[in-house]
């Protein structure tokens, strides 16, 4: 039958599949019933004539509870080109998809990862559709993955058409595929289905039939063989579930056998005629054949192929569903979990969906199911369906409650809150009270919670910890001291939890207790938390999540070098993981860090990666974080009007979350703009608020961490005597902690306030070890020059200003490089214009793929650290060498020499 008043949507997915290699996708979203199928099928025909392969999945509602389900149905017809890919990406991909018993769960970044790079090889030899149908129904396993992939594809030749009903969800909604909504069709449009489908109606049917589909294809097809009952249905009646009544109303006057089996494939989670067969041959009592289906497809319910069985459409199936009685589905339930005893996974679903009651058999047997499933979503599901089943009240708690953890540790808010809420109407245990009291602390670090919060989760530790469940304190103890560098909770809060963390019955050394001293008190604990991070600085590389630990508590003290040291070991090991909730975290402290210490050309390529895979994942504040490290890193770089737009968007999300660190970065992104155009006043504003304990952008520890930049605003706008008080507050911190950062910014303010002993100052200075630290010594040579040359020490100054012009032009610090070359000018010697390093010609993106191509990694290489396909990679490549001048990979070694290993 010929689509009636869709040309342009044709035309769209016509030009989408026949088009250049760049495609990308489309989500078309509708009501059900309004063609959305239809237009998938002509896609598909489409995309034959052009000789595009086609690759489908569809969600079903019966699947939602099998990870990767989807996802399986979707790349098994690849499933014998799986040993091409990486081993570790085979291993992960072989493993959610059932093929290889595997060893960890591996996440679902990985195995996307994994998926995208099978795609895009078999794209390689001949362009792809991806097909994904009623996505709404689709596991979320394989939904993450279909949109990991759909954020990728822009370069591929591959197509991907995704289908989604009115008033659902999925995470394919985020991904960057244009929307085609679908809306009913015209009055002229409706009235040729209608006469197309069903030719000789009665004008007075016809009419009413009309008006009851409102423009509808399926129910203009369908409605119309059910017209006898038109009368029967309440007006009112949504018109879904007019169209359920109607599929419904067919399945009535069939045989009761076949009423049977049609309930018993309604409610199988496979399209296996077999398996079908098989248990409606139970509830019979006698071998049922496929033909028991003859009077269904007579009805047009159902289509069969050589061994399945599938319903025209998914109302159909609900129809069925809903209006067998319970006792009746239980029956079909237990059938087929008795033809299932080899698959012991959906013979647990199966049994508990026959289930009304407690069952604790059934509930330890979901139990299992959780132990083995190969995605949190699916561990979740079994664990909460198996406290349903629980026969005691306790179990039913412990359930929940490790399902809420689960639903924490991949980022699902909503479920997690539910999740707790129900395990605290129940009757608990002390444990149970402290897991739940703690569990949703997780999210956003407790970044919008009322700092109060903190007092209360140290003394939630102590407790914990004096019940003998010291690690589960420490993993308390460790949400707490987040909070203390997202908000300010105050002296008497941070004290407390330094107490709890001294009671624990953990080692010094141990990477948590440094990394909690660390957040909790960066001054008072900050030369026992230095020497730990020297002493273990040495031992990288083994455990990605401690490095990241390390490199965050490195950074509260002000060890930017060992900051950027610690995150940097920690990339690699949680990329090769596909643990991209952790990534960013690791890449924002190494940009963040790598900025300070004036290494622009690491820090650009790692703060735009770690801002995209915040975003990605769904973290605010790590996503306005990086922003604002980005706003800093265009400061630096003298491109004021980026910074400003940066610095907008981050503080937007600082102020909206409260987040200090945030507000902090942008202070100093907007004040290092200020600066760099002379804007003194403006800049010591910008500076100065940060150690205002009522502005929202102050914060303890990173105040201190800018004295240089507010030095040097504070003597250009002639503000001294502001500078000082400001420093007298900083006294006890620097009496306390060796911090390499507080100390650099102290040594310099006090160099530039100095009137009779100035030049002891600025020697002992830079006498310090600056060997990590180009930007402060670039800093001190400038300023240096520039107190020699007003000294009228002209010759003496020039050193120092060529010294300092030189380092600013290596690291990128244009604004820093015009004021060295401005002093070098008024001391009589002039400077080369500086050239456009290579690295200036380049996104951050860009450079990321640059950097990696000229250490001599292979596309495919590129793509897995990247997390991108290998011909995105090369299309990144042939953009690349244009704008640097060259042809090879060679080219490009001798010009970003692999002086770092920033991108590991």
């Amino acid at each position: 039958m010929p689509l009636f008043g869709r040309d342009t949507e044709l035309k769209d997915l016509g030009a989408l599949v026949d088009g250049s290699e760049d495609r990308g996708g489309i989500l078309i979203r509708g009501e059900a019933g309004i063609g959305k199928s239809a237009l998938v099928d002509e896609a598909v025909a489409a995309a034959a004539i052009a000789g595009v392969r086609v690759l489908r999945t569809a969600g079903v509602e019966a699947e939602q509870n099998y990870p990767y389900a989807g996802l399986h149905r979707l790349l098994y017809p690849l499933r014998k080109e799986l040993d091409r890919l990486p081993a570790r990406q085979y291993a992960a991909l072989a493993t959610a998809l059932g093929l290889s018993d595997g060893g960890d769960t591996p996440t679902a970044y990985l195995v996307g990862l994994a998926a995208l790079t099978l795609l895009a090889e078999a794209a390689d030899e001949r362009p792809l559709l991806i097909v994904a149908e009623d996505v709404h129904w689709l596991d979320p396993a394989s939904a993450e993955v279909l949109a990991f992939v759909a954020r990728r594809v822009d370069s591929e030749p591959i197509v991907l058409i995704a289908t989604l009903r009115d008033g659902a969800g999925t995470p394919l909604a985020d991904a960057g595929l244009s929307p085609m909504r679908l809306e009913p069709l015209s009055d002229d449009d409706a009235a040729a289905l209608l006469d197309s489908a069903a030719p000789r109606l009665p004008a007075q049917f016809r009419q009413r039939l009309l008006a009851e589909a409102r423009g509808n294809p399926l129910a203009l097809t369908e409605l119309h063989t059910a017209v006898s009952d038109l009368d029967e249905l309440p007006a009112e009646l949504p018109l879904t579930e007019r169209l359920e009544r109607a599929f419904s109303a067919r399945g009535t006057t069939l045989p009761a056998p076949t009423g049977t089996a049609l309930l018993v494939a309604a409610l199988d989670d496979s399209d296996s005629l077999t398996e079908v067969l098989s248990a409606a041959s139970l509830l019979l009592g006698s071998r049922a054949e496929a033909e028991i289906f003859t009077p269904a497809l007579e009805h047009r319910l159902l289509v069969l192929g050589r061994d399945t069985v599938t319903f025209r459409h998914p109302l159909i199936r609900s129809a069925l569903t809903t209006t067998a009685t319970f006792e009746e589905r239980a029956r079909a339930h237990r059938a087929l979990a008795d033809v299932l005893a080899g698959h012991p996974v959906r013979r647990a679903w199966q049994r508990a969906a026959a289930t009304s009651g407690p069952d604790e058999e059934a509930a330890r047997e979901l139990e299992d199911v959780a132990e083995r499933a190969r995605h949190q979503g699916g561990a979740i599901a079994a664990l909460e369906r198996a406290a349903d089943l629980s026969d005691d009240p306790g179990r039913r708690a412990d359930r929940l409650l490790r399902a809420a953890e689960l639903a924490v540790d991949s980022g699902r808010r909503d479920t997690a809150e539910r999740l707790v809420l129900a395990a605290r109407a129940l009757p608990t245990t002390p444990r149970h009270d402290a897991t739940a009291a703690w569990l949703l602390s997780g999210f956003d670090d407790g970044v919008r919670e009322n700092p109060s919060r903190i007092g209360e989760l140290a003394e939630l530790a102590a407790s914990v910890a004096a019940d003998g469940h010291p690690d589960a304190a420490m993993r308390i103890l460790w949400g707490a001291a987040m909070r203390c560098f997202w908000s300010e909770p105050g002296a008497d809060a941070r004290r407390a939890l330094l107490a709890v963390a001294d009671e624990l019955p953990v080692a010094d050394d141990d990477p948590r207790l440094v990394a909690v001293s660390a957040y909790v008190a960066p001054f008072e604990r900050g030369e026992r938390v230095l020497d730990q991070l020297r002493l273990l600085a040495s031992d990288t590389g083994r455990n990605a999540e401690v490095d990241r630990f390390l490199g965050s508590a490195a950074l509260q003290v002000g060890a930017f070098d060992l900051a950027a040291h610690f995150s940097a070991a920690a990339a690699p090991g949680l990329r090769a993981a596909g643990q991209l909730g952790l990534l960013p975290r690791a890449l924002t402290v190494q940009a963040w860090s790598l900025a300070r210490l004036g290494d622009l050309a690491a820090a650009a390529p790692t703060a735009t990666e770690a801002a995209d895979f915040a975003r990605e994942t769904g973290q605010p504040f790590m996503h306005g974080l990086a922003t604002a490290v980005q706003a800093e890193i265009a400061a630096l770089r003298g491109d004021y009007a980026q910074a400003s737009a940066l610095a907008g968007a981050a503080e937007r999300i600082g102020l909206a979350s409260g987040a200090r660190p945030v507000l902090a970065t942008v202070q100093l992104a907007r004040g290092l703009a200020a600066l760099g155009a002379g804007r003194y006043d403006d800049a010591f504003a910008d500076l100065r608020r940060m150690h205002d304990p009522r502005d929202p952008s102050y914060s303890p520890a990173l105040r201190a961490y800018f004295l240089a930049e507010l030095t040097d605003a504070a003597i250009r706008a002639g503000q001294a005597d502001a500078l000082r008080e400001l420093l007298r507050d900083m006294e006890s911190a620097v009496a306390s902690t060796p911090s390499p950062a507080l100390h650099i910014g102290w040594r310099y303010a006090h160099a530039l306030l100095a009137t009779d002993a100035a030049e002891a100052h600025f020697t002992g200075a830079l006498a310090a070890d600056l060997t990590a630290w180009p930007a402060e010594r670039g800093r001190l040579h400038l300023s240096y020059g520039e107190w020699l040359r007003r000294q009228r020490r002209v010759v003496e100054s020039r050193t120092h200003l060529r010294t300092a012009r030189e380092i600013f032009d290596a690291i990128g610090s244009t604004a820093w490089s015009e004021r060295a070359r401005l002093e070098l000018r008024g001391a009589g010697e002039s400077s080369p214009n500086r050239d456009p390093d290579a690295r200036d010609r380049l996104t951050p993106h860009e450079l990321s793929i640059a950097r990696l191509a000229a250490r001599g990694l292979t596309n495919r290489e590129i793509g897995q650290r990247l997390y991108l396909s290998h011909r995105t990679v090369s299309t990144h490549l042939h953009r690349i060498f244009p704008k640097l001048g060259v042809s090879s990979r060679t080219d490009l070694a001798a010009l970003l020499p692999a002086d770092d290993d920033t991108i590991a």
